[in-house]
């Protein structure tokens, strides 16, 4: 698989994160841990499916401890510290912070072997998060001293999951297959806390259902195995700062679907994220 198709291959994650919002509405009431626990247990028989149908079952017993729990930290870890920011702090500035993971993914793997971190980059990082900063505040977002508990652990959250996408390049020898047993061990995690922390409250009805069931093949399913192809033999640079169509496309979706209202300030955040990638694609091609 060349450079540019494994890219490709990467950017289908941030397509099927742009549903995320979409889907998560259709489950309310659903709280966050359990909701979390069925989408990461369909994700993980996804995964067993695929990699039985395709002869690879015996590859998942001779991967190391130590990238499993890699892996589990990184899913698990990731989604844990955001809900928990989520009930700590306002959403909208706790998803702002929460939201540097893709600008974090550009600056750190600057440090990779291989990887030369480029200007156009950290610019291209920059515009896309001004964008995402628009789209997730409104333009009108303030931050609160009582509220920095929840920022602290939003930060941490951007921190995990740029790390996680980060260090898989190390990890290359890891065959995607792998990710199964990281959804699979993040569902019984998720479910455990839920039993900790959370009244259960399963989908409701038809819409409840299949809105569980789509995250569970998309957003928080097939989104980490593509994620993993990308991270690992892609542009690593230009998928981080393309992660930020993502609330773009989210919330076009939600307009479509007459959830959310159309905006000059959504209009102004496309035009932001569409100029840095613009200028990281032409970094990553240039010389």
């Amino acid at each position: 698989m060349t450079r540019s198709t494994a890219t490709a291959v990467g950017f289908v994650a941030v397509l099927l994160w742009s549903l995320l919002a979409l889907l998560t509405v259709g489950t309310a009431p659903t709280p966050p841990f359990l909701l979390n626990a069925i989408c990461f247990a369909i994700g993980g028989t996804l995964g067993l499916v695929w990699t039985a149908a395709t002869g690879k079952l015996t590859e998942l017993r001779r991967i190391p401890l130590r990238v499993y729990a890699f892996g589990t930290l990184g899913l698990f870890g990731y989604h844990a510290l955001y809900f928990s920011a989520l009930r700590l702090a306002p959403a909208a500035e706790a998803g702002l912070i929460a939201y540097l993971w893709p600008l974090l993914i550009v600056l750190f793997s600057g440090l990779l072997p291989g990887e030369r971190l480029k200007a156009g980059h950290l610019a291209g990082g920059v515009l896309g998060f001004a964008g995402a900063a628009l789209i997730i505040t409104g333009g009108g977002a303030g931050f609160a001293r009582e509220n920095f508990a929840g920022y602290g652990l939003a930060l941490l959250c951007a921190l995990t999951w740029s790390g996680y996408s980060v260090l898989s390049r190390r990890l290359g020898d890891a065959p995607t297959s792998s990710v199964t047993v990281f959804c699979v061990a993040t569902s019984i995690l998720s479910a455990v806390l839920h039993l900790l922390v959370e009244p259960t409250v399963w989908p409701t009805g038809a819409t409840g259902w299949l809105s569980a069931i789509g995250l569970g093949l998309g957003p928080v399913g097939l989104a980490f195995y593509v994620w993993d192809i990308g991270v690992k033999r892609g542009d690593i640079q230009l998928l981080g700062t393309s992660s930020y169509a993502a609330p773009l496309l989210s919330t076009l979706i939600l307009v479509a679907a007459g959830i959310a209202a159309p905006s000059w300030t959504l209009a102004l955040a496309a035009l932001l994220i569409t100029a840095g990638a613009t200028v990281a694609a032409r970094a990553s091609y240039s010389g």
